[in-house]
């Protein structure tokens, strides 16, 4: 499905259009349960499963009477990896109350397709990426959306308006940045 269509698409589904909002979904659903399962491929305990995430993400989007204004797919999915990072912490937070289980989570921070990966807790994660939203929102950002959003460095950058350059240096800097804060947080 072409990008222009997915933005009439959203375009419409802010106008309140019920037959735009089930035609998204059903445009986008595979996209999302990619990312989905790509965010939870490293979990050790599986009590969300991809598909039960999508829906969640959904509700979230679109759960209210109140339609959401679109700008276009980079804004959907930014706010969609918003909403599945909120959704992953709040499950991993449960978990962790929990009186047995609620291990650590792994995750993986994506270089294009290569995966580098860390055993480290989601938790973790959270709470690095709020010290790096301290420090750098811009880069802070960044993450959210290549992790979460599963976005493309180009697509990052469209969607923050930074050169191309600026979005790869910010990526190659939030990783390390990243990688050290969580290092200290154990």
């Amino acid at each position: 499905m072409s990008f222009s269509h997915i933005t009439s698409l959203l375009a419409a589904a802010s106008a309140g259009d019920r037959s735009a909002t089930e035609e998204l979904f059903s445009t986008v659903y595979n996209e999302l349960r990619k990312t989905a399962s790509i965010q939870m491929a490293g979990e050790e305990i599986q009590t969300l499963q991809p598909t039960a995430l999508v829906h969640e993400v959904w509700i979230k989007l679109f759960g209210s009477n109140k339609p959401t204004k679109w700008n276009d797919r980079t804004h959907f999915c930014a706010a969609a990896a918003q909403a599945m990072r909120r959704i992953l912490i709040d499950s991993a937070k449960a978990r962790k109350r929990q009186k047995r289980g609620g291990g650590k989570q792994c995750f993986s921070i994506r270089e294009d397709d290569a995966l580098i990966e860390a055993d480290e807790n989601l938790l973790a994660l959270d709470e690095a990426l709020e010290l790096l939203r301290d420090h750098d929102p811009v880069k802070a950002e960044l993450v959210c959306l290549r992790y979460f959003g599963g976005l493309t460095n180009i697509e990052a950058a469209q969607q923050m308006g930074l050169s191309l350059s600026s979005a790869e240096r910010g990526w190659v800097f939030a990783k390390a940045w990243l990688r050290e804060k969580i290092e200290t947080l154990e």
